[in-house]
């Protein structure tokens, strides 16, 4: 079982994927109410939540966002999750909520499988600034 801060939600990103890492500096600098912590896919975390969850780690590529409360919400279910809590005009997105999932993930999966080409990747996780450490586990 993860144990996590009171209050807190946790995204899981792959930690080598240029879009990924900016992505979660997207959040970071729109998370006002300090909901949110971090951890790569490839961390010791990452991995004990993909085992809990029983997730095909060769296919786990996508953003998991998980919640003591409310367990785990991957791919498109969720970013638009992590996108109510950044407030206007980000919370709008929740209005796709309404496309079925089946729909929403292929486009999400599609952006997944080419991220690397589009964006690049790198040779090693991201290493937090002392100023954001305490937002990564």
């Amino acid at each position: 079982m993860i144990k996590l801060p009171k209050h807190k939600k946790l995204i899981l990103f792959d930690g080598i994927c240029n879009l990924c890492n900016a992505s979660v500096l997207y959040v970071i600098k729109r998370d006002k109410n300090n909901v949110f912590m971090f951890a790569t896919l490839q961390s010791d975390i990452g991995k004990q939540i993909i085992q809990q969850y029983h997730l095909d780690a060769s296919k786990t590529d996508s953003i998991l966002l998980y919640s003591e409360t409310k367990g785990l919400f991957i791919k498109s279910s969720a970013a638009l999750h992590i996108a109510k809590y950044l407030g206007f005009p980000n919370n709008l997105m929740s209005i796709f909520f309404i496309i079925p999932p089946f729909f929403r993930n292929w486009v999400y999966d599609y952006i997944a499988k080419n991220r690397y080409k589009w964006y690049g990747k790198k040779e090693q996780c991201m290493v937090p600034t002392p100023e954001l450490m305490s937002k990564f586990l």
